[in-house]
């Protein structure tokens, strides 16, 4: 079996995979990073969401082979790229402000895809620092491969969340 090297999390690690295994799998089964959800399997609920040098990307239809030489962040690396963005150590409370957001407005109901959400917010406010109300509907609903899905319905929750993280984030 092949040995890839990944960097995920700010950290390097060597895991012996098959070339066409999901990223989801990797992350899960041999780095233990558990809050990556393996929603439907095929990129269409974005529960899997991890970013991939800042982008955001389906971990579920991503194979290990494909990622290498790329920094994947999964939600619990969220911290850890905002500490390094600030120039502020990283401690054990630290939160990116989409997690901080996330809690002030309380998202999550089941909390399922919620990790996939919040991925996407940071991916959405990187590039759009100060998005409307239509350009986070956008990012959740029309960008490829397809859209965020929540079953719970905390749509409404994800847009206040979002503006307000935005604020966070300006400052």
């Amino acid at each position: 079996m092949p040995s890839y090297t990944l960097t995920v999390n700010g950290k390097t690690h060597t895991v012996n995979a098959a070339a066409d295994t999901p990223l989801i799998y990797v992350l899960r089964n041999d780095l233990n990073l558990m809050a990556t959800r393996l929603g439907c399997g095929m990129s269409q609920c974005g529960a899997c969401a991890v970013l991939a040098d800042g982008k955001e990307i389906r971990s579920c239809t991503t194979t290990v082979s494909r990622i290498g030489g790329k920094k994947i962040h999964t939600i619990e690396g969220l911290p850890g790229l905002w500490a390094a963005r600030t120039g502020k150590p990283l401690t054990a409370d630290t939160l990116h402000p989409v997690q901080q957001a996330w809690i002030d407005e309380q998202v999550p109901q089941c909390g399922y895809c919620q990790s996939g959400m919040m991925i996407a917010a940071v991916d959405l406010l990187e590039k759009t620092p100060k998005p409307t109300v239509e350009q986070i509907r956008t990012a959740f609903t029309n960008n490829p491969p397809s859209p965020h899905l929540c079953r719970c319905g905390t749509y409404t929750g994800i847009v206040a969340a979002v503006q307000r993280a935005s604020k966070a984030i300006a400052g």
